[in-house]
């Protein structure tokens, strides 16, 4: 399986920003300018893009729009994942035409999972199910809410629509810097056919490394405040990356 690596930008208030554990009132400020963030990115020679409106997850609508929009007539030969905020099949469809390659649905895999299975169905390729955990348990609304069902659980619940891929956050580990949780990412890529990538403590090239070689299927990472803090440099993260991988 190619494994992918995608630099992430989290939207506050039109601000790149990276928080810590998901509190928004612990977040910490890297650019004013989103576009230009991307813009750095893609020069880096990444070709995705993992886009998150914080604010969005949070009023389940889009908050940042603007920001978005910005991104992807900034770095047009890019591919964009997006997530944050899509909570109806017009909303996604919006993203879907305006450019962006891959909507990610979160909280609606647990409060409406009739429209994320169609939402597969429909857009083959197009949709991922972000799935964020705190000690196992499915976290929603901007992680604000935990509820009883495991990741696990909700990943299987899913098979049978074929999502383009399942984005596992480990919420305690996010924007903390203290290492990728493999285990949990790879037990989660062993117990579904979907391809899984893993977001939240990526530290260093070593977490990079240790995912691609779980031999769990483990499609890829995110990495964001490691990248912007530099404990990551570029093209060390792009030399584990499988070129071509879609």
């Amino acid at each position: 399986m190619s494994f992918t690596v995608y630099p992430a930008i989290d939207l506050k208030a039109g601000q790149v920003v990276r928080l810590r554990r998901g509190e928004m009132d612990q977040a910490t400020i890297y650019a004013e300018d989103p576009a230009a963030q991307a813009r750095a990115f893609a020069a880096a020679g990444f070709s995705w893009l993992h886009v998150v409106d914080l604010d969005g997850a949070f009023a389940g609508k889009p908050a940042n729009a603007a920001a978005v929009e910005a991104i992807l007539a900034a770095v047009p030969g890019m591919r964009v994942q997006l997530g944050g905020g899509v909570r109806s099949m017009a909303v996604l469809e919006s993203w879907l035409t305006r450019g962006v390659a891959r909507v990610i649905l979160g909280s609606a895999t647990v409060k409406d999972p009739d429209f994320a299975e169609t939402a597969c169905r429909t857009h083959p390729g197009r949709v991922a199910l972000g799935i964020d955990a705190r000690v196992g348990m499915v976290a929603t609304e901007g992680w604000a809410e935990t509820t009883t069902i495991s990741a696990t659980d909700l990943a299987r619940r899913f098979e049978a629509a074929s999502p383009a891929a399942i984005i596992y956050t480990d919420i305690d580990r996010d924007g903390m810097l203290g290492g990728v949780n493999v285990e949990a990412t790879a037990a989660l890529a062993r117990s579904v056919h979907t391809p899984v990538i893993a977001s939240g403590g990526v530290a260093g090239i070593e977490d990079l490394r240790a995912l691609r070689e779980a031999n769990a299927g483990i499609a890829g990472a995110i990495i964001g405040r490691a990248l912007y803090d530099g404990h990551i440099e570029p093209r060390a993260a792009l030399e584990l990356q499988d070129w071509g991988a879609e």
